[in-house]
């Protein structure tokens, strides 16, 4: 089993905000399980937590420790 890592992205603020998060992890990690919560804002992947953490900064979000 394959351990999540879970963020916190509170400049998360729309839909358009979890397809740009959501494209970068797919982009990442490839073949990872990805969810993506506007209404929590938490971000949960499977992969590399620091491949995960550096997409979402390049997408322009500050992902934060859940």
């Amino acid at each position: 089993m394959t351990d999540k890592t879970v963020f916190i992205v509170n400049d998360m603020t729309c839909n358009h905000c979890v397809g740009t998060v959501t494209k970068a992890l797919q982009q990442a990690l490839l073949g990872a399980e990805i969810s993506v919560d506007l209404a929590t804002h938490k971000v949960s992947f499977s992969g590399d937590k620091a491949a995960g953490e550096n997409a979402i900064r390049e997408a322009g979000y500050t992902p934060e420790a859940a």
